[in-house]
């Protein structure tokens, strides 16, 4: 399947493929769907064909009231391809592959931050599906950011300047900041940094994306005679240019976002989105499982 990234708006109406009807909710990104069990859709090639065309063209879906269990969870999940741990949080005993955000702790760990899943890994996430167990009345949404918007709408001489550029990224600074020195060390040796292009072409649309989000520290190959004139253009203009680049995801029209409900399930194609989990919520209680999806090295 070949669905290119269109170069302007989306055309903003209700659509459907079949039984599964898609209701856009921005110009760019995201779409409420109707008509489907996440459970069926596990088992049903039809029905999942349905809505893995509709996932390739709004970059995240949204599902209401999916009384669900963990095995449809991770069924449906496993449809996109194999499920992977996380290497800090761990995974459930019972579903290898499902984490579980609990945020029910007094000062729960931040998580506010525009971040691609697991770019500190040679082969990132190619999505996730997040499932709403528990969440406050008000508060807790989170923004999904479409990357592929981000980087046709960057100017053209910027554009310039990134193509072939590539970037490194880690874990130890951001999960092992928090770990003593010697757990920090043994995670660092365990996932070394790893480096990825900053711009990436997805797969299967063909669309170019800006890939670069909190996970990376610099640029792998920025000094050379074309960008550093003197010692200034190198660190500080490096660190400029990343800063703009991360910044990108901030803008609005580039984001959707979604407010949460018991059984309201996410699905999204981390290889070209950015996500943000609002935390406004404390000391309400909130609590998520994710089933996270094997990608591949990003080109």
């Amino acid at each position: 399947m070949n669905i290119q990234a269109s170069a302007g708006p989306a055309v903003v109406r209700p659509g459907s493929l079949g039984s599964v009807h898609a209701e856009p909710l921005t110009c760019h990104i995201g779409a409420e769907v109707h008509g489907v069990h996440l459970g069926d859709a596990a088992r049903d090639d039809t029905l999942f064909a349905e809505v893995k065309a509709l996932f390739l063209r709004h970059m995240v879906l949204f599902f209401r009231d999916q009384d669900i269990t963990r095995a449809d969870h991770v069924a449906f999940a496993r449809r996109f391809g194999p499920l992977i741990d996380h290497p800090v949080a761990g995974s459930h005993p019972d579903h290898p592959g499902l984490v579980l955000i609990y945020r029910d702790e007094e000062k729960a760990p931040y998580e506010n931050n525009f971040h691609v899943d697991g770019t500190w890994s040679p082969t990132p996430p190619l999505g996730a599906v997040l499932r709403c167990i528990a969440c406050p009345p008000v508060g807790g949404d989170t923004i999904w950011v479409n990357m592929v918007e981000a980087y046709r709408q960057l100017p053209e001489e910027v554009r310039r300047r990134i193509d072939g550029l590539r970037a490194k990224h880690s874990i130890e600074h951001s999960f092992g900041a928090v770990m003593p020195i010697a757990e920090r060390r043994a995670l660092a040796e365990k996932h070394p940094m790893v480096e990825h292009p900053v711009v990436r072409t997805h797969p299967e649309t063909g669309a170019k994306i800006l890939f670069i989000s909190s996970f990376a520290t610099h640029f792998a190959n920025y000094h050379t005679p074309e960008n550093v004139r003197f010692g200034l253009d190198k660190t500080p203009g490096a660190s400029l240019l990343l800063n703009y680049l991360q910044s990108q995801a901030t803008v609005p029209e580039f984001q959707v976002r979604f407010r949460w409900r018991p059984n309201s399930v996410a699905l999204w194609d981390n290889r070209c989105t950015q996500h943000y989990a609002v935390k406004d919520y404390w000391p309400a209680p909130r609590r998520m499982e994710r089933a996270g999806i094997a990608g591949d090295a990003p080109y």
